[in-house]
């Protein structure tokens, strides 16, 4: 029994969909010469999203069809059967746990290994800290298949390519290269990262190309414009064992590599909240050598803030990654993140 609604308010509309889930599949039953297994329904009282009565009266008559049961022509009046807040409220005790202050009960018992001094003792560290660290956000390296120019403009005294940037692993990134007209090719080049998209980063850019740098505003895969409901996707990224903040981490790192290649230089990042700060340090930890500094602006001083806050999970969906605060804080992949010069300019309180 296929139950669509004809004005559906929140999505698969009757009409449209009546084609592929039911047109399209009956022919398919009759194959089998059960043409009567397979019903469609239309609602239109109210037609909107719900399952009031008309849709319970429509699956009612199919089931009793089936099942071999007494048609029922209506609905057994029930309103005497339903209960009100009052009955259905349970006695929780005033100090029952929530999942945040759960989540800061669990964060104070947290010992990280310290941070060792000393050039011998950084590298063992080190080594063991990024391993840890890749597989905490299932950092996966990728390659960069090809960077498609799509676009190109001069304005006033600097030009633009843009660009999409196709990874080994099939997901893209796309980003925007600025270079002052007089500026040489292998200018040193900076990564432009903003939470709001790299359209909001224009001061910044404007910044760097004064200063004769080539500079890349990009926005990663889960940043992007073509991506309004970004939550969905990066939720349907965990389902399949990735980390939005590894896929993330990996594509920067892919970036860097290219821009270094092409430059002859390290490649700094200027990041701008809280997501593109995490997602930079993460890349800078792991691949150290394709970064010379990452500069945060509007940044967390630790990962506590997402619990002390709080930060909704929808608003920074990256940086809830399964066991990162456990095991890791800002200071920690800064320390990693060495030689590399980390500064921030604003952090958040």
């Amino acid at each position: 029994m296929v139950i669509h609604n004809g004005l559906d308010s929140c999505c698969f509309r009757a009409p449209l969909v009546k084609p592929y889930l039911y047109d399209n599949v009956k022919p398919f039953f009759k194959l089998y010469e059960a043409a009567d297994e397979l019903a469609w329904g239309e609602n239109l009282d109210p037609g909107t999203h719900n399952y009031q009565l008309e849709n319970r009266e429509r699956a009612y008559r199919f089931f009793s069809t089936h099942f071999k049961l007494p048609v029922l022509d209506g609905e057994i009046f029930s309103d005497g059967e339903i209960r009100t807040p009052q009955d259905l409220a349970i006695g929780v005790p005033a100090d029952n746990l929530t999942f945040v202050t759960l989540a800061r009960k669990l964060a104070q018992q947290i010992q990280r290994e310290p941070i060792p001094k000393g050039n011998a003792a950084d590298q063992a560290w080190a080594k063991v800290q990024r391993e840890k660290l890749e597989s905490i956000v299932r950092y996966m390296p990728v390659s960069l298949v090809r960077s498609l120019p799509l676009d190109n403009g001069n304005n006033f005294d600097f030009r633009t390519l843009s660009y999409r940037f196709d990874f080994s692993n099939e997901l893209s990134a796309n980003g925007v290269l600025f270079r002052e007209s007089a500026a040489p090719e292998n200018a040193p080049a900076t990564i432009v990262l903003n939470d709001k998209g790299y359209k909001a980063a224009g001061d910044v850019v404007a910044q760097h190309i004064d200063r004769g740098e080539r500079v890349l505003a990009l926005d990663l895969f889960f940043n992007d414009d073509q991506f309004p409901n970004r939550v969905s996707w990066e939720l349907l990224a965990d389902s399949s064992g990735a980390r939005p903040l590894g896929l993330e981490a990996a594509q920067l790192a892919a970036v860097a590599d290219w821009l270094r290649i092409s430059t002859g230089h390290p490649v700094q990042v200027e990041t701008d909240g809280i997501r593109s700060q995490v997602i930079a340090l993460t890349a800078a930890a792991i691949a150290p050598e394709d970064f010379s500094a990452v500069v945060s602006r509007n940044a967390l001083k630790s990962l506590a803030y997402l619990i002390d806050k709080p930060v909704p999970f929808r608003s920074a969906p990256e940086l809830f990654c399964l066991d990162l605060y456990r095991y890791f804080d800002i200071d920690t992949l800064e320390a990693l993140a060495a030689p590399g010069k980390i500064s921030t300019v604003n952090t958040l309180r």
